[in-house]
Protein backbone atom coordinates (compact mmCIF):
# COMPACT_ATOMS: atom_id res chain seq x y z
CA UNK A 1 0.00 0.00 0.00
CA UNK A 2 2.67 2.53 1.00
CA UNK A 3 4.55 1.71 -2.12
CA UNK A 4 1.75 2.24 -4.79
CA UNK A 5 1.29 5.60 -2.46
CA UNK A 6 4.41 6.69 -3.25
CA UNK A 7 4.50 5.91 -7.06
CA UNK A 8 1.52 8.05 -7.27
CA UNK A 9 3.07 10.83 -5.50
CA UNK A 10 6.58 10.45 -7.77
CA UNK A 11 4.37 10.44 -11.13
CA UNK A 12 2.13 13.71 -10.05
CA UNK A 13 5.82 15.36 -9.51
CA UNK A 14 6.73 14.60 -12.96
CA UNK A 15 3.03 15.72 -14.68
CA UNK A 16 3.35 19.35 -12.82
CA UNK A 17 6.49 20.30 -14.19
CA UNK A 18 6.61 22.58 -17.15
CA UNK A 19 7.82 20.70 -20.63
CA UNK A 20 9.87 23.99 -21.36
CA UNK A 21 12.51 22.93 -18.28
CA UNK A 22 13.19 19.80 -20.36
CA UNK A 23 16.04 21.16 -22.54
CA UNK A 24 18.21 20.13 -25.19
CA UNK A 25 21.64 19.57 -24.43
CA UNK A 26 22.35 21.90 -27.92
CA UNK A 27 19.53 24.85 -27.07
CA UNK A 28 20.98 28.18 -26.59
CA UNK A 29 20.15 29.40 -22.86
CA UNK A 30 20.78 32.74 -24.33
CA UNK A 31 18.77 34.06 -26.85
CA UNK A 32 19.62 37.06 -28.78
CA UNK A 33 16.11 38.29 -29.09
CA UNK A 34 13.26 37.88 -26.64
CA UNK A 35 9.73 39.67 -26.79
CA UNK A 36 6.34 39.33 -25.18
CA UNK A 37 4.61 40.12 -28.68
CA UNK A 38 4.02 37.12 -30.67
CA UNK A 39 3.91 38.63 -33.63
CA UNK A 40 6.83 39.39 -36.56
CA UNK A 41 10.14 40.46 -35.05
CA UNK A 42 13.01 42.06 -36.04
CA UNK A 43 16.22 43.45 -34.64
CA UNK A 44 17.68 47.24 -36.03
CA UNK A 45 20.72 48.87 -36.40
CA UNK A 46 20.97 52.43 -35.22
CA UNK A 47 21.99 53.13 -38.84
CA UNK A 48 19.18 51.32 -40.73
CA UNK A 49 16.97 53.65 -38.74
CA UNK A 50 18.46 57.04 -39.95
CA UNK A 51 15.97 58.86 -42.58
CA UNK A 52 17.39 60.47 -46.09
CA UNK A 53 15.70 63.52 -45.23
CA UNK A 54 18.09 65.79 -46.65
CA UNK A 55 16.56 67.47 -49.66
CA UNK A 56 18.08 67.04 -53.07
CA UNK A 57 19.45 70.15 -55.11
CA UNK A 58 17.07 70.70 -57.81
CA UNK A 59 18.04 69.81 -61.56
CA UNK A 60 18.32 73.15 -63.34
CA UNK A 61 18.50 72.84 -67.45
CA UNK A 62 20.05 75.46 -69.47
CA UNK A 63 19.70 74.83 -72.79
CA UNK A 64 23.07 75.27 -74.73
CA UNK A 65 21.60 76.98 -77.57
CA UNK A 66 19.06 79.59 -78.10
CA UNK A 67 17.19 81.05 -80.88
CA UNK A 68 14.92 83.94 -81.63
CA UNK A 69 13.15 86.15 -84.89
CA UNK A 70 12.31 88.84 -86.17
CA UNK A 71 9.30 89.16 -88.72
CA UNK A 72 10.05 92.68 -90.15
CA UNK A 73 7.14 94.74 -91.56
CA UNK A 74 6.27 98.49 -92.09
CA UNK A 75 3.81 100.70 -94.76
CA UNK A 76 6.22 100.18 -97.45
CA UNK A 77 6.78 96.76 -99.85
CA UNK A 78 9.42 96.36 -97.50
CA UNK A 79 9.19 92.75 -95.32
CA UNK A 80 11.48 90.36 -94.43
CA UNK A 81 12.77 87.89 -91.33
CA UNK A 82 15.61 88.32 -89.04
CA UNK A 83 16.51 84.54 -87.42
CA UNK A 84 18.78 84.67 -84.30
CA UNK A 85 21.20 81.82 -82.98
CA UNK A 86 23.35 81.87 -79.66
CA UNK A 87 25.50 78.76 -78.62
CA UNK A 88 26.08 79.09 -74.79
CA UNK A 89 27.56 82.66 -74.12
CA UNK A 90 29.06 83.22 -77.43
CA UNK A 91 28.47 85.95 -80.08
CA UNK A 92 25.13 85.88 -81.79
CA UNK A 93 24.30 84.33 -85.35
CA UNK A 94 21.80 87.12 -86.79
CA UNK A 95 20.51 85.91 -90.73
CA UNK A 96 19.11 88.61 -92.24
CA UNK A 97 16.62 88.50 -94.97
CA UNK A 98 14.62 91.44 -96.61
CA UNK A 99 12.62 91.85 -99.92
CA UNK A 100 10.81 95.16 -101.55
CA UNK A 101 14.38 97.68 -101.00
CA UNK A 102 15.90 99.69 -103.74
CA UNK A 103 18.90 98.42 -104.50
CA UNK A 104 22.14 99.24 -102.32
CA UNK A 105 23.23 99.17 -98.99
CA UNK A 106 20.36 99.94 -96.02
CA UNK A 107 21.53 100.83 -92.24
CA UNK A 108 20.02 98.13 -90.55
CA UNK A 109 20.02 98.83 -86.58
CA UNK A 110 18.79 96.77 -83.50
CA UNK A 111 16.05 99.78 -82.10
CA UNK A 112 15.81 99.74 -78.00
CA UNK A 113 11.91 99.02 -77.40
CA UNK A 114 9.39 96.46 -78.83
CA UNK A 115 6.67 98.71 -79.30
CA UNK A 116 5.34 99.64 -82.65
CA UNK A 117 2.04 100.94 -81.73
CA UNK A 118 3.06 104.16 -84.15
CA UNK A 119 4.44 102.22 -86.27
CA UNK A 120 8.29 101.67 -86.40
CA UNK A 121 9.39 105.33 -84.46
CA UNK A 122 7.67 103.72 -81.12
CA UNK A 123 11.30 101.33 -81.61
CA UNK A 124 12.95 104.38 -80.28
CA UNK A 125 16.72 104.75 -80.86
CA UNK A 126 19.27 102.23 -80.87
CA UNK A 127 20.44 99.91 -78.46
CA UNK A 128 22.96 101.48 -76.57
CA UNK A 129 23.05 100.17 -73.01
CA UNK A 130 26.92 101.63 -72.82
CA UNK A 131 25.97 105.46 -73.84
CA UNK A 132 27.87 105.50 -76.50
CA UNK A 133 28.03 107.47 -79.54
CA UNK A 134 26.80 105.65 -83.27
CA UNK A 135 29.34 103.31 -85.14
CA UNK A 136 30.30 100.71 -87.24
CA UNK A 137 29.99 97.04 -85.94
CA UNK A 138 33.30 96.61 -85.89
CA UNK A 139 34.36 99.51 -83.84
CA UNK A 140 35.21 99.95 -80.19
CA UNK A 141 33.10 102.48 -79.83
CA UNK A 142 29.14 102.39 -81.32
CA UNK A 143 25.88 101.65 -80.13
CA UNK A 144 25.49 97.73 -79.30
CA UNK A 145 22.58 97.96 -81.87
CA UNK A 146 24.85 99.30 -84.79
CA UNK A 147 24.94 96.28 -87.30
CA UNK A 148 26.31 98.37 -90.28
CA UNK A 149 24.48 98.18 -93.04
CA UNK A 150 22.63 95.42 -95.52
CA UNK A 151 22.91 95.60 -99.75
CA UNK A 152 19.71 95.08 -101.52
CA UNK A 153 20.67 93.21 -105.14
CA UNK A 154 18.98 94.60 -108.40
CA UNK A 155 15.73 92.64 -107.53
CA UNK A 156 15.46 94.33 -104.26
CA UNK A 157 16.39 90.93 -101.77
CA UNK A 158 19.16 91.61 -99.15
CA UNK A 159 20.45 88.57 -97.82
CA UNK A 160 23.36 88.87 -95.08
CA UNK A 161 24.98 86.75 -92.12
CA UNK A 162 26.01 88.64 -89.05
CA UNK A 163 28.07 87.90 -86.11
CA UNK A 164 27.79 90.17 -83.53
CA UNK A 165 29.00 89.55 -79.48
CA UNK A 166 26.97 92.64 -78.17
CA UNK A 167 23.06 91.42 -78.84
CA UNK A 168 23.27 88.47 -76.88
CA UNK A 169 19.68 86.47 -76.28
CA UNK A 170 20.05 85.98 -72.51
CA UNK A 171 21.30 88.14 -69.58
CA UNK A 172 21.10 91.76 -68.72
CA UNK A 173 21.65 93.02 -72.20
CA UNK A 174 19.34 90.53 -74.04
CA UNK A 175 17.69 91.81 -77.24
CA UNK A 176 14.60 89.75 -76.68
CA UNK A 177 11.83 92.07 -76.83
CA UNK A 178 13.82 94.92 -78.77
CA UNK A 179 13.06 95.25 -82.28
CA UNK A 180 15.16 95.55 -85.27
CA UNK A 181 14.72 98.08 -88.20
CA UNK A 182 15.80 98.42 -92.06
CA UNK A 183 16.24 102.18 -92.98
CA UNK A 184 15.60 103.97 -96.20
CA UNK A 185 19.16 105.03 -96.64
CA UNK A 186 22.57 104.21 -96.12
CA UNK A 187 24.30 104.07 -92.29
CA UNK A 188 27.26 106.30 -93.05
CA UNK A 189 28.72 104.55 -89.84
CA UNK A 190 29.49 107.24 -87.84
CA UNK A 191 31.96 108.99 -90.14
CA UNK A 192 29.79 110.86 -92.32
CA UNK A 193 30.27 114.40 -90.77
CA UNK A 194 26.58 114.95 -90.83
CA UNK A 195 24.99 116.05 -87.55
CA UNK A 196 23.07 113.24 -87.17
CA UNK A 197 26.17 110.75 -88.01
CA UNK A 198 26.69 109.67 -84.12
CA UNK A 199 22.88 109.01 -83.22
CA UNK A 200 21.97 107.54 -86.23
CA UNK A 201 24.37 106.93 -88.91
CA UNK A 202 22.28 109.46 -91.01
CA UNK A 203 20.14 106.54 -92.30
CA UNK A 204 16.92 108.15 -93.37
CA UNK A 205 13.52 106.69 -92.37
CA UNK A 206 12.80 103.89 -91.05
CA UNK A 207 10.88 101.25 -93.77
CA UNK A 208 10.15 97.95 -91.83
CA UNK A 209 10.84 96.69 -88.10
CA UNK A 210 10.01 93.46 -86.37
CA UNK A 211 10.04 92.37 -82.48
CA UNK A 212 12.82 90.13 -81.63
CA UNK A 213 10.59 87.48 -79.95
CA UNK A 214 12.41 83.41 -78.36
CA UNK A 215 11.20 80.86 -80.97
CA UNK A 216 12.06 76.42 -80.46
CA UNK A 217 14.98 75.61 -81.14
Amino acid sequence: MQAALAAMAAHTTLSASPSHTLLSPFANPNPPFQSSFHGLSRKFSPQSLTLAATPSKPLTIVAATKKAVAVLKGNSAVEGVVTLTQEDDGPTKVNVRVTGLTPGPHGFHLHEFGDTTNGCISTGPHFNPNNLTHGAPEDEVRHAGDLGNIVANADGVAEATIVDKQIPLSGPNAVVGRAFVVHELEDDLGKGGHELSLSTGNAGGRLACGVVGLTPI
